[in-house]
């Protein structure tokens, strides 16, 4: 099923429900795809602990804390 951005802002509920039962939706704007609504699976969300990036920097020598890199990009230029 194809709708545009338009349908989609028009008529949200109705699509998302559809989407909901199984039906496959292309979004596009002006003519062209841009988006693709499916229904949510279970089974497809993974955790972010399971992925493969999420954590890549934790045990780098160089990692600094959240705070530590915010207080170095707060220190200024220096002319």
């Amino acid at each position: 099923m194809k709708i545009s951005a338009k349908e989609l802002r028009n008529s949200s509920t109705k699509i998302i429900e559809q989407a909901a039962k199984g039906t496959e939706i292309i979004i596009t704007v002006r003519g062209k795809k841009m988006a693709r609504l499916i229904p949510f699976d279970k089974e497809m969300n993974t955790d972010i602990e399971q992925d493969e990036i999420f954590g890549l920097w934790e045990n780098h020598a160089e990692t600094q804390t959240a705070e530590e890199q915010v207080r170095s990009f707060r220190i200024g230029r220096k002319f």
